[in-house]
């Protein structure tokens, strides 16, 4: 039988690893703290980060990553960013040599401005890692409720991936294969930016109109990005780019939305992140992308009001009217 195991055990970790074995596939869910693998294992449901969710009994849970990792075929990380390189080092010698890794997490690292795919290819040097990441847009809430969902599957190798979009499609859950691992992840990065701004101007009242304008011109700003770091322009059109854009941008389940709907209404971030439980991984992305832009020299105006909103406390009627006074250009 295929052995999965999945690290994390947040709302997305959890969801997948429950999906996939009731697909009828083994799979192992590594959880950090202790206290909710007992929760789990109790009530059999994830009652921190999914609740009210029933798991699979067959689901085997622990937060000792030796009984997860080993033996197991596929490795699902969904780790939140800013920790993903520290983890897996840790566990690096649990992995057998080159392991198949499927990224299910979004972000780009602060520290060192580099995308998952690189921070796993480090954290795992030695091991020979064959990466793959999965984004597009899908709430867990949704998923785990076997709503219809379709998301694309990045990775280079394409008889590998093709390999993976059979693992993980199931009856609700489609997977498309692309070979643009690079453009895959960083979609999925760069449009949690886009949902902060769309919640900044939802939360200010500013209307459909200019939820619609944040949206287009966002995804300009992504494609401009994504292409300068060797994705392809093609696929920021698809479910991982464009896609995983209008759910976030949109969707009430947005962490990301959210945090933008309460900087609109005016709290501050120190506050809204006092009162979250989950990761709203855009704050992050947000400072780690406009510094790289600006090394880049790539233009990204909404990212760079954002940033400073969240960071430099600036107004977010401010910001707004900044964008709009821009110089005028012609559309691209």
């Amino acid at each position: 039988m295929t052995k999965i195991s999945a690290l994390g055990g947040g709302s997305w970790g959890t969801t997948l690893a429950d999906m996939l074995c009731r697909k009828g596939l083994e799979v192992g869910l590594w959880v950090r703290e202790k206290e909710l693998v007992s929760e789990i294992k109790a009530k059999g449901e994830n009652t921190w980060y999914l609740p009210g969710v029933k798991l699979s009994s067959d689901l085997m849970v622990s937060d000792e990553a030796d009984q997860v990792i080993r033996g197991s075929d596929y490795i699902l990380v969904v780790i939140p960013c800013q920790f993903m390189r520290g983890v897996l080092e840790s566990f690096k010698d649990l992995f057998p040599e080159n392991p198949v890794v499927i990224c299910a997490s979004k972000g780009v690292e602060l520290a060192t401005l580099k995308p998952q795919s690189s921070v796993i290819n480090e954290a795992l040097s030695g091991k020979n890692p064959r990466y793959a990441v999965l984004s597009g847009p899908s709430f867990a809430n949704e998923v785990s409720r076997r709503l219809p969902t379709a998301v694309s599957l990045g990775c280079q190798d394409m008889e590998l991936g093709r390999t993976l979009q059979d693992i993980i499609s199931t009856d609700f859950f489609r997977v498309y294969a692309n070979p643009d691992y690079k453009g895959v992840e960083l979609g999925g990065a760069l449009k949690n930016i886009m949902a902060v701004a769309a919640g900044i101007s939802d939360g200010l009242e500013f209307g459909h109109d200019a939820r619609a304008a944040l949206i287009t011109r966002g995804l300009v700003e992504m494609s401009r990005f994504g292409v300068a770091l060797g994705g392809r322009e093609k696929t920021f059109m698809g479910l991982s780019g464009m896609g995983d854009l209008v759910l976030t941008c949109t969707g009430d389940l947005s962490r990301n939305r959210q945090v933008g709907l309460e900087l609109g209404r005016g709290k501050t971030l120190a506050d809204i992140l006092a009162q979250r439980k989950t990761v709203a991984e855009g704050v992050k992305t947000t400072e780690s992308v406009y510094r790289l832009s600006r090394k880049l020299g790539v233009e990204m105006p909404i990212t760079e009001q954002v940033h400073g909103v969240l960071f430099e406390n600036k107004d977010p009627r401010s910001a707004v009217l900044e964008l709009m006074t821009r110089e005028l250009k012609i559309e691209e």
